[in-house]
């Protein structure tokens, strides 16, 4: 299965016996910039797993145990639930509790991810702390996160916007887009490319 290709190998026999406990249809695509997997379920009842191919094997197994909770959640106590709920985050615990071990995650990951557990939120990227800890692990590049960078430097996009950085309101940075002189809110690790002026 494909899925091998990108988990650490270490994790590899935890995640067939998952498989096995709770068999789903799992594809993995081409990089999505908004997320790094999803879990969806068709009309005709299957379930089906969709996870980034571009993560490193730790942001991947992350994912991978994210998804998978939103399926057994449903499982257990049906689709009258919240996604995000505590049945959810109940789920992804009880999911990732045996992967926390040395042998599976760095040190310094291993303690971030734990952390992150104990009130995971909706999207791995939105745990600052997660993200940061996830970084040095994922291909290099020549984008910088939006905390990196200075108030009022230029920076863009994929889709070549252009924005100036402003400052930080309560967790995200408020960023104005130069093109349509419009604010927008970008989370402090959003990977961005620094336009020197």
């Amino acid at each position: 299965m494909q899925v091998f290709d990108h988990l650490p190998t270490a994790a590899h026999d935890k995640v067939k016996s998952l498989l096995t406990l709770y068999p789903i249809n799992l594809k993995v695509v081409k990089k999505r910039k908004t997320k790094h997997g999803d879990f969806r379920k068709s009309s005709s009842g299957q379930s089906q797993i969709t996870i980034n191919e571009n993560d490193n094997p730790y942001r991947f197994l992350i994912t991978l145990l994210h998804e998978l909770a939103h399926h057994v959640a449903y499982l257990d106590c049906g689709f009258n639930i919240r996604p995000h709920g505590k049945e959810w985050k109940r789920s992804f615990l009880q999911l990732s509790a045996p992967f926390l071990v040395n042998e599976i995650f760095p040190q310094p990951l291993l303690t971030v991810f734990a952390q992150h557990l104990k009130n995971p939120k909706a999207s791995s990227d939105t745990d600052q702390i997660l993200g940061l800890a996830l970084k040095p692990y994922d291909p290099p590049t020549d984008k910088k996160a939006i905390f990196e960078i200075s108030r009022g430097s230029l920076f863009q996009l994929d889709d070549n916007r252009v924005f100036r950085k402003g400052e930080k309101r309560r967790k995200r940075f408020i960023c104005r887009e130069i093109e349509t002189n419009r604010d927008y809110l970008f989370q402090p690790n959003a990977e961005v490319k620094l336009i020197e002026e």
